[in-house]
């Protein structure tokens, strides 16, 4: 995702990941290979892509992202993609853009099955779109859902929802195209099978 994005010319783009390159990543995250095992992720993916790009101005958050610094890092841009493999972190994110208003471009992996969606956008003339919570209201009892980490993936598949969450994200600095706002696209790897829901924001199941 990043390397698109990098390659189509974006300004400006923040890296947060506190995490180190390890063997297990490097089916899924191809902008690694196995020199970078040990180091940290954001420091590597950074050095990498300001070779495909020197005019990109990127900034490198070597932290975990959490209450405490949430909202700080997202006031300084203005789309935030969301690339993280846990429930925890997927709420924090979707309150913290709620909070800032900030739209939210949401990509989730398990197994062979993918999502796509764009939250908290303004429209001219209307509320903001639905967010995270308008689809599922409250964050999964620990164990109750596997995240990515526990369930696994095919390694293709964070790839394929990668560019879809980059295309998405481009769509909406650009203004071109219909972004996936009040819809929820799932992509089945296993037989190609794609699908687009359509849903209508609960504003009270959200509480937010």
């Amino acid at each position: 995702m990043l390397q698109y994005l990098i390659a189509a010319g974006v300004g400006s783009v923040g890296i947060a990941d506190h995490d180190v390159v390890s063997l297990s990543n490097l089916h899924r995250q191809v902008l690694y290979n196995t020199s970078d095992i040990g180091k940290p992720k954001v420091s590597v993916a950074a050095a990498k892509l300001r070779l495909m790009n020197p005019d990109t101005q990127l900034t490198e958050y070597k932290i975990l992202l959490d209450k405490n610094n949430c909202l700080e890092i997202i006031e300084e841009y203005d789309i935030i993609v969301d690339c993280t493999d846990n429930f925890a972190s997927r709420y924090m994110i979707n309150d913290a853009c709620v909070l800032k208003g900030k739209p939210v471009v949401y990509g989730a992996v398990s197994r062979f099955e993918g999502q796509v969606a764009v939250f908290n956008v303004r429209q001219e003339g209307k509320e903001r779109t639905g967010n995270y919570r308008h689809l599922f209201p409250e964050q999964p009892e620990p164990g109750e859902v596997m995240n990515c980490a526990e369930a696994g993936v095919l390694g293709v598949l964070p790839g394929i929802i990668g560019s879809m969450q980059a295309n998405e994200t481009i769509k909406l600095i650009t203004g071109i195209g219909e972004p996936l706002v009040n819809q929820l696209l799932t992509f089945d790897s296993i037989n190609n099978r794609q699908f687009i829901y359509n849903y209508t924001p609960n504003k009270d199941a959200a509480g937010l």
